[in-house]
């Protein structure tokens, strides 16, 4: 073949300029295409979740605003621009939203930045006061807080609530754009009553509650309860949380003063999935200097909740990694360090409750010293918690048979009715500390989807 033959003629020049004309009135020219050895490949904006990828990857799929439209497709570096493009119109249109650069949730939409006392402004509310009105000597430990200040306090809290949870509907994909340090500082995502989200390349920090509630009856001692998970799902359907990095930092737990003798804690989760929610897949995200990391069923009656984790890293992690009820969870190829990071000391890596059916597969523990194999499992004594394949610090391992050794009562099982199906990728645990050191998290990504490295 000559090497003319390689160039446009005239007249298909020609034909070029009409299909693009026709792209652009059809609003098909805001996804753009890269060609590949012949066949064109959406880039990370429009991408979608590959066929057998864990349970989101059930029944339709899980294509977000694959379908977005020019005008329903933004790119957004402020939080105002952030809840316009959620709530842009009709509600149920496929978006895209590309976020550039850090977005910092608690500030006003003229940009200018929030703090605690700008939400307790005017409601009455102030910390010393509400110590005062609650100490369990004089409120006692029988009752929830009641009266003036409690009030003061929901208020704050809701004040602060307007700024930085942000509700995303359904068909939407939020995503980071490669390169641009993308994050969303102090602000909630809250996928609630959707279905078809996908949230990727996006670094989550300090999601932080300004105004926890203190609750005597939560234990024997109490408990101080806030709100805002860096990403909420609950009642939703077909999420796909892909190459995402969640954690404290700068505000790391160990700077939270105690009060009442309990720990003043701002912190919620990092990604909870309730509510009946249902097909959701986890995959390649960093999970670091957290507390109550991943709560999957919101109570022992929740129902649903088929979740895959898998390729996670998990570094620095208290417990809830993750907390599961009820439902049938999948995880594999997931990689634990329970070593102590920035005063996050392990607790337990997975708890299986409430009849949770959990099969994990292929997984790696690099157990830190002083920590055993009996405890990276927890439960209530109904859950159960199957499969092979796991490795702790390179050692072939039956967590429930080490567990269950060390406890007399609430023992978990280790038969489940259900077999995983949708388990792309899945492989030998023994290379997982060195690949999930340098494939996990946000920036990693580039714009067609594949690593940086």
């Amino acid at each position: 073949m000559s090497a003319s033959s390689h160039r446009r003629s005239p007249a298909r020049k020609r034909l070029a300029l009409i299909g693009a004309a026709c792209l652009v009135a059809a609003g098909l020219a805001a996804i753009p295409l890269t060609m590949s050895a012949g066949a064109a490949t959406v880039d990370l904006a429009h991408a979608a979740l590959p066929a057998n990828d864990g349970w989101a990857a059930s029944g339709s799929g899980t294509t977000g605003g694959r379908a977005a439209d020019a005008a329903h497709t933004f790119t957004v570096s402020t939080r105002a621009e952030l809840a316009k493009a959620l709530k842009a119109g009709p509600a149920d249109a496929p978006r895209i939203i590309q976020i550039k650069g850090a977005i910092n949730a608690n500030t006003e939409d003229s940009g200018k930045p929030l703090d605690c006392a700008d939400y307790a402004a005017g409601t009455g509310y102030s910390l010393n006061a509400y110590l005062k009105a609650y100490d369990p000597a004089t409120w006692g430990r029988s009752k929830l807080p009641s009266g003036a200040q409690e009030s003061a306090r929901a208020a704050a809290q809701a004040r602060q609530a307007a700024r930085v949870v942000l509700s995303v509907p359904s068909k939407t994909t939020i995503v980071g754009v490669p390169g641009s340090g993308a994050a969303i500082v102090g602000g909630s995502l809250q996928v609630s009553n959707a279905d078809n989200v996908i949230i990727r390349n996006l670094s989550f920090s300090d999601t932080r509650d300004c105004f926890p509630q203190w609750d005597p009856t939560d234990g024997s001692t109490g408990n101080w309860n806030s709100q805002y998970d860096a990403v909420s799902v609950r009642r939703s359907t077909h999420v796909w949380a892909d190459h995402n990095t969640f954690g404290d930092g700068p505000h790391y737990d160990s700077s939270n003063p105690a009060y009442f003798g309990r720990e003043y804690q701002v912190h919620d989760g990092a990604l909870d999935i309730t509510n009946a929610s249902d097909l959701l897949t986890v995959e390649y995200n960093r999970f670091t200097n957290h507390d109550k990391t991943m709560l999957i069923g919101s109570s022992d009656k929740d129902t649903k909740l088929r979740v895959t984790l898998h390729h996670n890293l998990f570094q620095g992690i208290v417990q809830r990694a993750p907390l599961a009820r009820v439902g049938q969870i999948h995880l594999y190829n997931n990689y634990y360090d329970t070593a102590t990071l920035n005063g996050y000391a392990h607790s337990y890596s997975i708890n299986s409750r409430a009849n949770a059916q959990i099969v994990a597969q292929n997984n790696y523990w690099a157990l830190s010293s002083g920590r055993k194999a009996s405890q990276l499992l927890s439960g209530d004594g109904t859950g159960a918690v199957a499969g092979s394949g796991n490795l702790v610090n390179g050692t072939a391992t039956d967590l429930v048979a080490a567990y269950n050794a060390e406890h007399s009562s609430k023992k978990i099982a280790t038969g489940v009715n259900w077999t995983p199906k949708l388990n792309a990728g899945l492989e030998p645990a023994s290379g997982l500390p060195a690949k999930l050191a340098k494939t996990t998290g946000a920036g990693v990504l580039n714009s067609s989807g594949g690593s940086r490295r």
